[in-house]
């Protein structure tokens, strides 16, 4: 059960429950804005794990009237609402740490905060490592950006214990705060990337360089005698799912029907290349190939990659 989309984010939901239950007990026990900070950004991770959870339900659904495109995009969209919680949250941690930095305030009883941040960190290590593993395996962004705040909230449990562990050491309240501002600013950069990536993937960013240049070797490797050239090359993705399209030009004289089999022989190929992708083949005769090469400004303003088909002379 765990080991799919929606099982992997209740774990999540199930994690960050128990942990801000637990660090809320604490901060209240100890006073410490550090802990409390921690249940705060434990409490972030809490609402993302449910955009998380219910985008990947969405995301799964097959294309309908509404969507002929799929769904796939509602992963990338969770994962911009928890980028911006994330920097939300930092906000509210920067302000009440500066606060209890410039007025001062009390830390007590911080065995058991220790305690508590101890499990907290090492549980979050466990589990985000976990998410991190089927976000990979499902393709999974919304899970990915789960895992990437649970990383966080991993090693801003290591500051907070460190700061604790001063204040116990030297008795000086201040590292309390000064701990809870390191985990707001480690929250803003976890936020940044979050958005970044995401962001990309809803503005249609194209497919790496990489994949483009697999792409277009399948071209050349399907070595279809009919086929001249190829341009108008674009791809993007969303959830591990990828979308090309491109237009291929035929040889004049190439029929109808031997055009659509060819067109049909690059989808599969394509496809199978990236792992599962929709591909769309839009066909051209030669004539097309001479006036594009005729006009160089033309090729340019189409967008998009485009070549031609390296031939061997026979013998």
């Amino acid at each position: 059960m765990i080991r799919t989309k929606t099982g992997a984010a209740a774990l999540s939901i199930a994690s960050n429950s128990l942990l801000i239950l637990l660090k809320l007990i604490a901060g209240a026990l100890t006073g410490s804005i550090a802990i409390i900070t921690e249940a705060i950004h434990s409490g972030i991770d809490l609402i993302a794990s449910i955009v998380a959870y219910v985008s990947v339900r969405r995301a799964d659904l097959p294309p309908d009237e509404s969507h002929p495109y799929g769904h796939a995009k509602v992963e990338s969209l969770a994962a911009a609402i928890e980028g911006m919680l994330i920097l939300v949250g930092a906000g509210i941690i920067i302000y009440e740490a500066t606060r209890r930095l410039v007025s001062g305030s009390e830390v007590e009883s911080l065995g058991i905060g220790i305690a508590v941040i101890a499990f907290s960190m090492v549980a979050n290590v466990v589990v985000s490592t976990f998410l991190s593993r089927r976000a990979r395996a499902l393709h999974s962004p919304a899970l990915e950006g789960d895992a990437a705040h649970l990383r966080t909230d991993a090693l801003t449990s290591f500051g907070v214990l460190a700061g604790l562990a001063l204040v116990e050491l030297t008795g000086a309240p201040a590292f309390d705060a000064i701990a809870a501002l390191v985990v707001a600013l480690a929250i803003v950069g976890a936020g940044a990337r979050i958005l970044w990536r995401s962001g990309g993937v809803l503005v249609d960013e194209a497919l790496p360089s990489e994949e483009l240049d697999r792409i277009e070797a399948v071209i050349r490797r399907e070595g279809i005698p009919e086929v001249i050239g190829y341009h108008k090359l674009r791809a993007r993705g969303a959830a591990g799912r990828r979308h090309v399209d491109l237009h291929v030009q035929f040889r004049d004289g190439t029929s109808l029907e031997r055009a659509h089999e060819a067109a049909h022989q690059l989808r599969d190929a394509i496809a199978a290349e990236l792992g599962g992708a929709d591909v769309l083949v839009h066909l051209e005769p030669e004539s097309s190939a001479r006036e594009m090469h005729d006009s160089p400004l033309r090729w340019a303003a189409e967008g998009g990659r485009w070549g031609q088909i390296e031939r061997r002379r026979p013998g």
